[in-house]
């Protein structure tokens, strides 16, 4: 049985209420095309998509993402950064904290509307003050578009990405998609995944049937697997990722693209171990320019005190998966600006 709570406002409602200002359009229509480029091969910048596990609390989130876009401008030359905002990451087992978009306040209840305004308010604040756009999960299809003015990238995770749903809508938006392979590892349903959110579709969304062209710019992110005992099997070693390069130029699929996660079933999430797997894949970037030529860029899991916790006590501290720490991130990202 189901309880109506609260009626929640249709998307174009909530953006009227607070629209994004027309100032920050321009720029997220600049940083839409530095990922895409990215992604077509038309720069040979790297993407950074770096940031907190999940976006538990404003303040330390946007003290973060400032300090990414003083290093941007560092690396820019070089690195495409795009920070983790991601508001609807829940804890794994899907108890507890649900993630910003249901939850605004991790020591309360959940409160869904007060939740959509808090990540506007969070994604706008962010814009405005660090010059950069941001990247956040699709966990909830029917979500994606009370936030699709705000992101520059849209990624599709391991448990999502063979849900027909998730597949639909990532054929109808407009910026760079990434899609996880799925918990078993499978290079073919990943690869079906990535192929139908480039095909055009017809399919009921919020109430309406709706028409979309493909999203040519939907592409893999190589996450590891777990066994059927739950141990982490990597795919971010050089013999892997040309399996998956060699399935890609069988399949047809446009726009060849790979990015690797440095985090999860890749680090068995220790999240140190972050540094060492964006180091391999660096040196094997430059061994092999086919390598090369499909990885492109990395999706790290960091916030600004190494680690995690279980309550919000410690500012700037995951309150989900292990973050790597802020100064490590800084060195790292250095590092692999320096190698590109």
């Amino acid at each position: 049985m189901f309880e109506k709570q609260i009626k929640i406002p249709e998307p174009e409602e909530i953006k009227a209420e607070m629209p994004l200002p027309e100032e920050l359009k321009k720029l997220k229509e600049e940083r839409d095309k530095l990922v895409a480029d990215v992604i077509t091969g038309a720069s040979d910048k790297m993407l950074v998509i770096v940031g907190p596990c999940s976006a538990h609390a404003e303040e330390p989130v946007l003290d973060y993402v400032c300090r990414l876009g003083a290093l941007n401008d560092e690396v820019k030359d070089k690195l495409v950064l795009v920070p983790r905002i991601y508001t609807n990451k829940p804890r794994t087992k899907g108890v507890g904290y649900k993630g910003m978009f249901s939850q605004p306040d991790p020591k309360k209840g959940e409160d869904i509307l007060k939740g959509i305004f808090a990540i506007r308010d969070l994604n706008i604040r962010a814009m405005r003050e660090s010059g950069l756009t941001a990247a956040d999960e699709m966990l909830y299809p029917a979500n994606y578009s009370y936030v699709d003015d705000l992101l520059s990238y849209v990624a599709v995770g391991a448990r999502s990405c063979e849900n027909q749903l998730h597949r639909l809508v990532s054929s109808g938006v407009d910026v760079s998609v990434g899609i996880k392979n799925p918990m078993s590892g499978s290079v073919l349903v990943m690869l079906n995944s990535i192929y139908a959110a480039q095909s055009g579709q017809v399919f009921k969304l919020n109430g309406w049937q709706v028409k979309t062209d493909g999203n040519p710019l939907a592409h893999a992110i190589l996450r590891g697997a777990v066994d059927g005992y739950g141990n982490d099997i990597p795919n971010f070693h050089y013999e892997t990722v040309m399996q998956v390069a060699d399935g890609y130029a069988k399949s047809g699929l446009k726009n060849p693209a790979i990015i690797i996660d440095a985090n999860h079933s890749n680090s068995g999430k220790k999240c140190r171990q972050q540094i060492r797997i964006c180091e391999e894949v660096m040196q094997n970037r430059l061994y092999d320019n086919d390598f090369k030529k499909i990885v492109k860029g990395f999706m790290i899991e960091s916030f600004i005190e190494e680690g995690n916790q279980k309550e919000d006590e410690v500012y700037g501290k995951s309150i989900t998966d292990p973050c790597l720490g802020w100064e490590d991130t800084r060195r790292l990202i250095l590092d692999i600006a320096a190698k590109v």
